[in-house]
């Protein structure tokens, strides 16, 4: 139902026929053969769901989700990578990206392409396809504590009260302004490597949790759980009802 075109100055375009019989074009300009191929798998199953009046597909509407919503893009390092192969060298680009919605959702990702422009798209759409979402306390700091290592690099998490700013340096900064997360203090212990240290800052941010989670699993109230500390039942359920996730 749907085929891909190719230009000669190399740009791509999608064709198809519309339920209504007219013909359509979706210009895709200059993208590799994969994603034309995953985008046009993407258009057949709309066609397929609109001629046959099925709902569409979860990953389609997921997709359709993403390309709606503004997503925060931070490039974080690149460098100049090369090949051995049997006739010298061949050089490329490596980049590394984050990006997020600003609302508690961010992803990473990394690209090898021959020149930096290709290798900056391909790291951005591996990030958006890892996007974890994070529980962000009254959506401006984290809940609690958190420490996270990948390799040789560890990194220490702290929530912060409002005004704080985000204390971070290098790769962890770009982390956290593309998470939404505007109070943080963190420290950054081992290697600089930015590669680890996102990873690192990854695996201490999904090991975030909220009160309404832990509630949830223990079958408890949150007011019970922020009462625990000395607080007033008043002073707790008020606290609870600020609590969005």
């Amino acid at each position: 139902m749907a085929s891909i075109s190719n230009d000669p100055n190399g740009r791509r375009r999608i064709l198809f026929v519309a339920p209504d019989g007219s013909r359509k074009t979706i210009r895709l300009g200059k993208i590799d053969r994969k994603g034309a191929e995953a985008i046009n798998r993407h258009v057949e199953a709309l066609l397929s769901a609109k001629i046959g009046g099925q709902p569409i597909p979860r990953d389609t509407a997921a997709w359709i989700t993403d390309i709606g919503e503004e997503l925060i893009e931070k490039l974080v390092h690149i460098n100049r990578v090369s090949k051995t192969v049997k006739g010298g060298k061949r050089f490329g680009f490596a980049a590394l990206v984050v990006v997020g919605d600003g609302k508690g959702r961010a992803g990473f990702g990394h690209g090898k392409a021959r020149e930096v422009p290709e290798a900056i798209t391909k790291a951005t759409a591996a990030a958006k396809k890892k996007m974890v979402r994070v529980p962000l306390k009254e959506g401006r700091t984290l809940h609690h504590d958190g420490k996270g290592h990948f390799g040789a690099g560890k990194v220490n998490l702290r929530s912060a009260p409002a005004g704080t700013g985000i204390i971070a340096g290098g790769p962890m900064r770009a982390v956290f302004e593309s998470l939404g997360v505007a109070d943080v203090v963190t420290k950054s212990v081992g290697t600089s490597n930015p590669y680890n240290m996102i990873r690192a800052t990854f695996d201490a941010l999904t090991n975030q949790t909220s009160p309404k989670s832990v509630a949830q699993r223990r079958g408890k109230k949150v007011a019970d759980l922020l009462g625990r500390g000395g607080a007033s039942t008043a002073e707790a359920e008020v606290a609870a009802e600020a609590i969005a996730e």
